[in-house]
């Protein structure tokens, strides 16, 4: 951040305080006197500032500035720019690796003979704990103390090695556990919005290992997901190589009617950009009905990003989010900062004032009050279905084909009546009914109009005497303590309680798989029946096979209808003619009987959300928490890894390493170890959820001691790669073509014809010296950006994914990791190329770096004498540099030893 050294010292100015005397120094946007500033979108500007304050004409040159001033022109032309993000924000589950690597690569520095304790990271990082607990004990006032314990007794290790980490490296902070969700703690309590670092004013960015993290541009800070492998990077100083996006502008007009929440809002913008096709860009949102849209409604769209498949969803600076810095616990001296700083650097909008005209790549218009009630399912985020036409839509999937949109359910099973007991009572099950409802932490439980809207249905509900049927497993999972603070102060926590939905901790639960085991009636009456039954939950992922195993659809929605779902039992319902119950008075309840209006929540909004709340919440988070406190850590500067360990275990990513690049690798005579089809997501590569008790991670555990109650989640074994390799392409629902039809984590190892688990196959083809590629459909890792769904493969010897398409994120995971990633030609796939998955696959790629270009097209022959076109996405020069030394963690070792690099 020296101006020495910087090209564009001449625009260093002083800003001044409004009373006298001055907040700091900062690059001035406007001193450039270059009128495209004017016409470029907020976002963009954000990107421009840290270019022109980190130019050093080494890894940010003045060249990178012209043509982020020159957007309009060179956006369309997909160049390369490097972004320097100002922080990097971990929760535990990717954090651990992350703390893991950083722990092995002092170890390597040491063992090449370079200074250990440069490894640091250089940028401020957050890490927060926010433990997915596990919903074992709902329906209960304990729940939360409960599972804290039971967290705790779990994942003591995985916590004190993070403990370790904020004592041993400098510049890292750690959220400790039972804090909330890292989006929503990031929002009321990290996001800096402007930053002031030893006199040096700048706009908060942040890049984070949770693809959510994009939550924060709700609050003007551009922020959004990346892997954990491109977070280190960048928390070693290294620039983020990144293509100038094109930016979709998103106008909003109007306000909602009266009964639609802003998860309505939310999954229709989804849709639409879903369908306007956003992938790789930002969207911004301007327009007067922006007026209209609180923080947190915004921040409950930005957080939605990667479900429309954006880079991020930001909404600039203005008045709201000024009042929401004031009611979440920020000084008036910072708000007073904040504000002055983006108004003096043209990153303010003040819709008091005639807006300037910008220019963006392409352009949405939604007039709010269009937007109608909806829930989206049964299988991804994106599906929408009006509430009105709810009934039917069910209908048609339990007849369709098995798909996104269906069950290929027999007419004469559609209407059966399961009969089973549950506790000693007679019961029912049917299919569509409910059996989990779950409001969860992710994207909604920072709303207060959402949370309390659901609060307002539960005492309506209540008071008219319905009931939640006791086989649905109802939890409530706030992003934050002070959702507990504004439900109790309101008085409506008890009616919450009354219908199940207690507090069963403050961290990710259902949406990621989190939600306990069903009783054992339930699940035996399911399972044995071919019962369809459903999940309803407020979270932003519904993939198949996520949830539950045993929830086959599973439906997003806002928090007061997953109440009303939980109470109607069924998702085979029109809640426009049907009632959802009986009430105590034998009179037929219906949904509009329970639903509040606008009003009745916004008057309970306003008196029940203070910003003592915030303080007292926060205030209490840097004290950390008893169990936090007594856990007792070494306070060494290397790690001492215990063999022994199932949690935290030195991978071997650096054992063979030494100081030359090892150079770019082809392929020769590969076998295809899995042939997927479309949208393979992270998940169904490196799922997060439960062990299942016959797999090769379990078998593992065993062999090393640990009961199969202890096993814990593979998301809470990410700091041992032996548990995670063998994850690596688990998930029960996954579709391999090379099975012939058969679902479930196997592949076939061609040479024997054996049907194995992929691990097992994978090893055998490593212990013959041959090398595998994976050939894929379009959207291979979407999802959640996941680390080990690039490490995974990785550690079985992959050397190549040849796919349709790549989700932005795992592309550049798999760059980051040493795999080769390539695209079939538009037009072209395995399919058409009638290529099944049992040839050899040999991929020619020159030996020297400077051979090869970015983008270029590379030739794939099989030995059946096919061959074929791919194009590298290899997207710029360093990620070529990446390849080139092995990995992106490799390169940045070397930097660091060899400053002539």
């Amino acid at each position: 951040m020296m101006a020495s050294g910087n090209p564009f010292k001449s625009i260093l100015k002083t800003l001044e305080k409004p009373e006298g005397g001055e907040f700091g120094k900062y690059y001035s946007l406007p001193a450039l006197n270059d009128p495209r500033i004017e016409k470029l979108p907020y976002s963009i500007r954000i990107l421009l500032e840290s270019a022109i304050r980190n130019c050093d004409e080494f890894q940010v040159k003045s060249k990178d500035v012209e043509k982020i001033i020159d957007w309009e022109n060179t956006s369309p032309k997909l160049v390369e720019i490097p972004f320097k993000p100002a922080r990097v924000l971990l929760q535990d589950f990717t954090g651990v690796p992350a703390v893991v690597d950083l722990a092995c690569m002092r170890d390597a520095m040491n063992r090449l003979g370079g200074d250990s304790n440069k490894i640091n990271p250089l940028v401020p990082v957050d890490l927060v704990i926010d433990h997915s607990v596990q919903v074992d004990v709902a329906r209960s006032e304990n729940a939360v103390n409960a599972n804290m314990e039971l967290e705790f007794q779990r994942n003591k290790e995985r916590f004190a090695f993070l403990k370790w980490g904020s004592n041993a490296f400098h510049n890292m902070l750690v959220v400790p556990p039972g804090s909330g969700i890292v989006h929503q703690v990031n929002l009321e309590y990290l996001g800096r919005v402007v930053f002031n670092t030893n006199g040096l004013l700048y706009p908060d960015s942040v890049v984070g290992t949770d693809s959510h993290t994009t939550m924060i541009d709700g609050l003007g800070v551009a922020g959004w997901g990346v892997g954990g492998i491109e977070a280190e990077a960048a928390m070693l100083g290294q620039p983020m190589s990144m293509v100038l996006p094109g930016v979709v502008g998103f106008k909003l007009l109007g306000k909602l009617r009266d009964g639609v929440t802003a998860t309505d809002l939310v999954l229709t913008v989804t849709q639409m950009l879903r369908k306007h096709g956003v992938v790789g860009k930002f969207v911004e949102f301007y327009g007067e009905g922006m007026s209209e849209l609180s923080l947190a409604d915004r921040a409950t769209i930005a957080n939605m990003s990667p479900e429309y498949g954006a880079t991020m969803g930001f909404f600039p600076v203005d008045h709201v989010t000024l009042q929401y810095l004031k009611l979440t616990g920020r000084s008036d001296e910072t708000v007073s900062m904040i504000e002055s700083y983006l108004r003096a650097n043209k990153m303010f909008v003040d819709y008091s004032e005639p807006q300037g005209e910008r220019v963006y790549s392409s352009y949405l218009e939604l007039n709010l009050e269009d937007v109608e009630p909806c829930v989206s399912g049964p299988k991804r985020p994106h599906d929408r279905v009006p509430l009105k036409e709810m009934k039917a839509d069910w209908h048609s999937c339990l007849d369709s084909k098995v798909g996104f949109k269906g069950f290929a359910i027999p007419k004469e099973s559609q209407s059966k009546v399961v009969e089973f007991e549950f506790h000693g009572t007679r019961a029912q099950l049917r299919q569509g009914d409910v059996v989990i409802a779950a409001i969860t932490s992710c994207t909604n439980t920072s709303n207060p109009s959402v949370m309390l809207g659901a609060a307002l249905v539960a005492k309506k509900a209540c008071e008219l005497g319905l009931e939640v049927k006791p086989w649905i497993k109802t939890s409530l999972a706030p992003g934050s303590g002070v959702v507990t603070k504004y439900l109790q102060k309101s008085g409506l926590q008890n009616y919450l309680n009354q219908l199940g939905f207690h507090i069963v901790g403050y961290g990710c639960t259902t949406c990621i798989g989190n939600s306990g085991d069903l009783d054992e009636s339930v699940a035996s009456a399911i399972a044995e029946n071919d019962i369809v039954a459903a999940a309803v939950l407020s979270g932003n992922r519904n993939f198949e096979g996520r949830v539950h195993p045993l929830t086959r659809a599973n439906y997003l929605a806002s928090p007061p209808l997953v109440v009303a779902y939980a109470l109607a039992g069924t998702v085979d319902i029109d809640f426009g003619t049907e009632p959802i119950g009986v009430g105590k008075d034998g009179k037929n309840i219906f949904f509009r009987d329970i639903w509040p209006s606008n009003e009745e929540v916004a008057e309970v909004v306003q008196s029940s959300v203070l910003p003592d709340m915030f303080k007292a919440t926060y205030e209490a988070i840097t004290k950390g928490n008893p169990m936090w406190n007594q856990l007792s850590v070494p306070s060494g500067k290397l790690y001492s890894w215990d063999p022994k360990s199932t949690y935290i275990h030195e991978p071997p990513y650096f054992k063979e390493m030494s100081m030359s690049p090892p150079g770019p690798f082809g392929v020769k005579a590969a076998y295809c170890l899995l042939n997927f089809g479309d949208s393979i997501t992270t998940d169904h590569i490196s799922p997060a959820g439960s062990i299942h008790k016959d797999s090769p991670a379990a078998r593992y555990l065993m062999e090393h001691g640990v009961d199969r109650r202890d096993f814990n989640s593979y998301g809470s074994r990410r700091g041992n790669d032996e548990v995670m390799a063998r994850g690596t392409f688990a998930n029960i629902r996954i579709v391999n073509k090379l099975l012939n039809g058969e679902v479930g984590p196997k592949t076939v190892h061609i040479p024997t014809g054996e049907k194995l688990s992929v691990f097992d196959a994978a090893m055998r083809y490593k212990s013959e010296g041959q090398d595998t590629i994976i050939l894929a459909g379009a959207e291979y890792g979407s999802g959640s950006s996941r680390d080990w769904a690039a490490k995974g493969p990785k550690l079985l010897g992959v050397k190549a994914v040849i796919a349709k398409s790549f989700e932005r994120i795992h592309r550049s995971n798999l760059v980051g990791m040493g795999i080769i990633p390539l695209c079939f030609k538009s037009g072209e796939d395995a399919e058409t190329l009638g290529l099944t998955g049992h040839e050899r696959y040999s991929i020619d790629l020159p030996s020297s770096i400077s051979e090869i270009r970015p983008g270029q097209d590379v030739k794939v022959e099989t030995d059946g004498g096919k061959s074929f076109l791919c194009t590298l996405r290899f997207d710029t020069e360093v990620e070529l540099a990446y390849f080139d030394h092995g990995g992106i963690l490799q390169y940045a070792i070397r930097n660091l030893i060899d400053a002539k690099h």
